[in-house]
């Protein structure tokens, strides 16, 4: 039998709690560590519709990368919609652990590990190194197989990550020729000077805002990629559910969460490639 406790060391083992941000919440949330696990679900966010997902699946056990909790709480109420979702696991039997910015820096099956394997990078390094872990850190830098458009490089990260609303948006000029490639799953822009640094012709990243993609348009650093916040982080799931089948020796059943959490559900008015004037309006 493999309890909870022998899950939480497996995953500790894996994407190690020190870490973490100082600001973060990871590690577990809700469960006891005595009870047995038999089936272990994986996704990036703890909501409403993946706990739907738990109780029916009958997974003893939630492990999402976001956390349920960021802020410090005073109680966990049941009219409360996150209090809520801890009511439903707690009646179910079911706990939920967090693997967020431990995650991120880990080496091997780590969150950007996984990203830049997915899209086929070689040699791929922490763009920001962690000084007491050897291969881990802050996104990745690696070089393609070989060298692309950035049309076509931002034509391949729609390819291999999920379908969302938004897409691929590109900041650069489509025919730009890609060779060597950072990436940070989530919110990545603080790590355009160390893509920069390092050489890369495009950061692929999340939440990417106006003012800083403008700036950084007007110099002669890399190109952008901005993608889903959730697709940036959805390879993850795959990778880290395998290394736990394979850690806890197949004696667990587990899966990855099937369901988009992406929460933007539409976009209108897009065009592939923009440029020059706007068009007048009123």
């Amino acid at each position: 039998m493999t309890e909870l406790g022998d899950v939480i060391a497996a995953l500790d083992a894996r994407y190690d709690p020190a870490l973490a941000e100082s600001w973060d919440a990871v590690g577990l949330v809700c469960g006891d560590r005595a009870e047995p696990v038999r089936r272990v679900l994986f996704a990036v966010d703890p909501t409403a519709a993946v706990v739907d997902e738990v109780i029916a699946s009958g997974a003893d056990l939630l492990v999402t990368h976001h956390p349920l909790f960021l802020t410090p709480v005073h109680g966990v109420p049941a009219d409360d919609p996150k209090g809520r979702l801890v009511h439903r696991l707690v009646r179910a039997g079911a706990g939920l652990f967090v693997a967020h910015t431990n995650a991120d820096r880990a080496p091997g099956t780590g969150v950007n590990a996984a990203l830049a394997d997915v899209l086929g990078l070689t040699g791929a390094v922490p763009l920001e190194p962690a000084a007491a872990v050897p291969g881990a850190g802050l996104g990745r830098v690696g070089e393609l197989t070989e060298p692309l458009s950035l049309r076509d490089f931002a034509a391949l990260a729609a390819r291999v990550l999920p379908a969302t609303a938004g897409g691929v948006r590109v900041a650069g000029d489509p025919g730009r020729t890609i060779r060597r490639v950072a990436v940070c799953g989530g919110s990545g822009g603080s790590l355009l000077p160390a893509a920069a640094a390092a050489g890369a012709d495009v950061l692929l990243t999340s939440d990417l805002k106006h003012h800083p993609v403008s700036d950084a348009l007007e110099g002669d650093g890399p190109a952008l990629c901005d993608v889903a916040h959730f697709a940036s982080e959805w390879p993850w799931l795959p990778v880290a559910a395998e290394a736990l089948r394979n850690d806890l020796g197949g004696g667990v059943e587990v899966s990855v969460s099937g369901l988009r959490t992406d929460p933007w559900s539409h976009a209108v008015g897009r065009t592939a490639d923009v440029a020059g004037t706007a068009a007048a309006h009123g």
